[in-house]
Protein backbone atom coordinates (compact mmCIF):
# COMPACT_ATOMS: atom_id res chain seq x y z
CA UNK A 1 0.00 0.00 0.00
CA UNK A 2 1.25 3.42 -0.78
CA UNK A 3 2.84 5.87 1.97
CA UNK A 4 0.20 8.07 1.83
CA UNK A 5 -2.24 5.20 3.08
CA UNK A 6 -0.35 4.64 6.32
CA UNK A 7 0.42 8.31 7.01
CA UNK A 8 -3.89 8.73 6.73
CA UNK A 9 -4.46 5.59 9.03
CA UNK A 10 -1.53 6.39 11.52
CA UNK A 11 -3.44 9.91 11.56
CA UNK A 12 -7.08 8.41 12.49
CA UNK A 13 -8.07 8.10 16.48
CA UNK A 14 -7.25 4.17 17.17
CA UNK A 15 -10.32 2.53 18.84
CA UNK A 16 -10.02 -1.09 20.40
CA UNK A 17 -10.46 -1.96 23.65
CA UNK A 18 -7.03 -3.35 25.73
CA UNK A 19 -6.88 -7.13 23.82
CA UNK A 20 -6.38 -8.35 27.21
CA UNK A 21 -9.44 -6.65 28.79
CA UNK A 22 -11.32 -9.43 30.74
CA UNK A 23 -13.50 -9.89 33.12
CA UNK A 24 -15.89 -6.59 32.03
CA UNK A 25 -19.22 -5.89 31.13
CA UNK A 26 -17.85 -3.71 27.92
CA UNK A 27 -20.34 -1.18 26.31
CA UNK A 28 -18.36 0.63 23.34
CA UNK A 29 -19.04 4.19 22.21
CA UNK A 30 -18.07 6.58 20.14
CA UNK A 31 -16.64 10.33 20.35
CA UNK A 32 -16.70 11.39 16.90
CA UNK A 33 -19.31 13.97 18.35
CA UNK A 34 -16.80 15.01 20.70
CA UNK A 35 -15.57 13.45 23.90
CA UNK A 36 -17.01 15.70 26.94
CA UNK A 37 -20.57 15.12 24.94
CA UNK A 38 -19.87 11.29 25.64
CA UNK A 39 -17.69 11.45 28.66
CA UNK A 40 -20.07 14.04 30.88
CA UNK A 41 -23.58 11.86 30.37
CA UNK A 42 -21.95 8.87 31.34
CA UNK A 43 -20.79 10.15 34.10
CA UNK A 44 -23.67 11.96 35.87
CA UNK A 45 -25.67 8.58 35.10
CA UNK A 46 -23.27 6.06 36.89
CA UNK A 47 -24.82 5.69 40.26
CA UNK A 48 -23.04 2.41 40.89
CA UNK A 49 -19.18 1.54 40.34
CA UNK A 50 -17.66 1.65 36.25
CA UNK A 51 -15.12 2.66 34.80
CA UNK A 52 -14.43 4.84 31.25
CA UNK A 53 -11.98 3.84 29.07
CA UNK A 54 -10.20 5.05 25.67
CA UNK A 55 -6.77 5.28 24.57
CA UNK A 56 -4.06 8.12 23.28
CA UNK A 57 -0.84 8.51 21.34
CA UNK A 58 2.25 7.76 24.12
CA UNK A 59 4.73 9.80 24.88
CA UNK A 60 8.21 8.57 23.13
CA UNK A 61 10.18 7.36 26.00
CA UNK A 62 6.90 6.79 28.23
CA UNK A 63 7.18 2.87 29.91
CA UNK A 64 3.93 1.55 31.33
CA UNK A 65 4.60 -1.37 33.16
CA UNK A 66 2.18 -4.27 34.06
CA UNK A 67 1.37 -5.73 37.76
CA UNK A 68 2.67 -9.58 38.36
CA UNK A 69 0.14 -11.74 37.52
CA UNK A 70 0.36 -14.85 39.88
CA UNK A 71 -2.09 -17.74 39.55
CA UNK A 72 -2.42 -20.04 42.76
CA UNK A 73 0.67 -18.33 44.06
CA UNK A 74 3.16 -19.14 41.24
CA UNK A 75 5.14 -17.22 38.96
CA UNK A 76 3.73 -17.25 35.54
CA UNK A 77 5.28 -17.20 32.78
CA UNK A 78 4.28 -14.07 30.36
CA UNK A 79 5.11 -12.29 27.03
CA UNK A 80 8.35 -9.80 27.02
CA UNK A 81 7.65 -6.69 24.68
CA UNK A 82 10.75 -5.40 23.82
CA UNK A 83 9.08 -2.62 21.74
CA UNK A 84 6.83 -0.12 24.36
CA UNK A 85 3.10 -0.05 22.60
CA UNK A 86 2.07 3.16 20.66
CA UNK A 87 -0.92 4.14 23.02
CA UNK A 88 -1.72 4.23 26.45
CA UNK A 89 -4.85 3.03 27.98
CA UNK A 90 -6.71 6.03 30.16
CA UNK A 91 -9.59 4.53 32.97
CA UNK A 92 -11.98 6.52 35.23
CA UNK A 93 -13.57 5.12 37.95
CA UNK A 94 -16.72 6.17 38.35
CA UNK A 95 -19.04 6.34 40.85
CA UNK A 96 -22.18 8.27 42.14
CA UNK A 97 -21.54 10.86 39.18
CA UNK A 98 -18.02 11.43 39.93
CA UNK A 99 -15.02 10.30 39.53
CA UNK A 100 -12.80 8.30 42.28
CA UNK A 101 -9.09 7.73 40.51
CA UNK A 102 -8.01 7.68 37.33
CA UNK A 103 -5.23 5.27 35.55
CA UNK A 104 -2.93 4.90 32.76
CA UNK A 105 -1.52 1.47 31.51
CA UNK A 106 -0.32 0.23 28.78
CA UNK A 107 -2.80 -2.08 26.11
CA UNK A 108 -0.32 -4.89 27.19
CA UNK A 109 -1.57 -5.60 30.09
CA UNK A 110 -4.11 -7.92 31.35
CA UNK A 111 -6.51 -6.06 32.65
CA UNK A 112 -9.02 -7.30 34.94
CA UNK A 113 -12.31 -4.84 35.01
CA UNK A 114 -13.47 -7.37 38.23
CA UNK A 115 -16.92 -7.85 36.79
CA UNK A 116 -17.58 -4.18 36.26
CA UNK A 117 -19.16 -2.01 33.52
CA UNK A 118 -16.73 -0.63 31.45
CA UNK A 119 -18.03 2.48 29.14
CA UNK A 120 -15.29 1.88 25.90
CA UNK A 121 -15.02 4.98 23.83
CA UNK A 122 -13.17 5.11 20.46
CA UNK A 123 -12.24 7.59 18.25
CA UNK A 124 -11.43 9.91 20.45
CA UNK A 125 -9.12 12.86 19.47
CA UNK A 126 -6.16 13.85 21.53
CA UNK A 127 -6.12 17.30 22.11
CA UNK A 128 -9.95 16.95 23.26
CA UNK A 129 -8.37 13.75 25.33
CA UNK A 130 -5.92 16.82 26.93
CA UNK A 131 -8.46 18.41 28.03
CA UNK A 132 -10.91 16.77 29.72
CA UNK A 133 -7.35 15.30 31.60
CA UNK A 134 -6.78 19.16 32.00
CA UNK A 135 -9.85 19.50 34.06
CA UNK A 136 -9.30 16.55 36.45
CA UNK A 137 -5.98 18.03 37.19
CA UNK A 138 -7.22 21.49 38.62
CA UNK A 139 -7.37 21.58 41.82
CA UNK A 140 -11.16 22.64 41.59
CA UNK A 141 -13.68 20.79 40.10
CA UNK A 142 -15.68 21.79 36.99
CA UNK A 143 -19.47 23.92 36.91
CA UNK A 144 -21.07 21.02 37.58
CA UNK A 145 -19.36 19.81 41.14
CA UNK A 146 -19.63 23.87 42.39
CA UNK A 147 -18.12 24.34 46.07
CA UNK A 148 -16.03 21.45 45.36
CA UNK A 149 -12.23 20.15 45.76
CA UNK A 150 -10.86 17.86 43.36
CA UNK A 151 -9.31 15.20 45.69
CA UNK A 152 -6.03 14.60 45.41
CA UNK A 153 -5.47 11.10 44.03
CA UNK A 154 -7.70 11.83 41.27
CA UNK A 155 -5.70 15.03 40.26
CA UNK A 156 -2.30 13.02 40.35
CA UNK A 157 -3.69 10.19 37.95
CA UNK A 158 -4.54 12.87 35.48
CA UNK A 159 -1.07 14.21 35.36
CA UNK A 160 0.13 11.10 35.24
CA UNK A 161 -2.58 10.66 32.21
CA UNK A 162 -1.04 13.93 30.61
CA UNK A 163 2.91 12.87 31.10
CA UNK A 164 2.14 9.54 29.17
CA UNK A 165 0.30 11.35 26.35
CA UNK A 166 1.75 11.98 22.87
CA UNK A 167 -0.82 15.28 22.14
CA UNK A 168 1.27 18.61 22.04
CA UNK A 169 -0.95 20.63 24.24
CA UNK A 170 -0.38 18.16 27.05
CA UNK A 171 3.05 19.33 27.63
CA UNK A 172 1.63 23.03 27.57
CA UNK A 173 -0.67 21.50 30.43
CA UNK A 174 2.29 19.85 33.02
CA UNK A 175 3.95 23.18 32.47
CA UNK A 176 1.38 25.54 33.85
CA UNK A 177 0.73 23.28 36.48
CA UNK A 178 4.41 22.98 37.47
CA UNK A 179 4.30 26.76 37.59
CA UNK A 180 1.15 27.39 39.64
CA UNK A 181 -0.48 24.29 41.19
CA UNK A 182 -1.13 25.22 45.13
CA UNK A 183 0.06 21.32 46.10
CA UNK A 184 3.80 21.19 45.90
CA UNK A 185 3.32 16.91 45.25
CA UNK A 186 1.37 17.84 42.16
CA UNK A 187 4.57 20.08 41.19
CA UNK A 188 7.01 17.96 41.91
CA UNK A 189 4.71 15.02 39.72
CA UNK A 190 5.17 17.84 37.00
CA UNK A 191 8.55 18.82 36.95
CA UNK A 192 9.36 15.28 36.70
CA UNK A 193 7.35 14.55 33.58
CA UNK A 194 9.03 17.50 32.03
CA UNK A 195 12.42 15.96 32.90
CA UNK A 196 11.80 12.96 31.37
CA UNK A 197 10.50 14.75 27.94
CA UNK A 198 12.83 15.51 24.45
CA UNK A 199 10.26 18.26 23.76
CA UNK A 200 12.25 21.62 23.52
CA UNK A 201 9.40 23.12 25.10
CA UNK A 202 10.04 21.20 27.87
CA UNK A 203 13.69 22.26 27.82
CA UNK A 204 13.14 25.76 27.74
CA UNK A 205 10.76 25.52 31.16
CA UNK A 206 13.71 24.69 33.05
CA UNK A 207 15.62 27.07 31.44
CA UNK A 208 13.55 29.97 32.18
CA UNK A 209 13.02 28.72 36.23
CA UNK A 210 16.75 28.47 36.22
CA UNK A 211 17.14 32.15 34.80
CA UNK A 212 14.36 33.58 37.08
Amino acid sequence: MSPAFWALAAALPLAAPPKLLINAQLDARSAAGGLEREFRPLLAAQPQPAWIGYTVPLARGTRLGCEYVSPGGSTAPGVVHLEPPDRAVVLFRVESGAVSRIRVLSPDCEIDAGGLPVHWIDEVRPAESTALLQSFARASTPAASPGKERSEPVREGAVSALAASDETGALDVLAALARSDPNPRIRRQCVSALARSSDPRALAFFSDVLNR
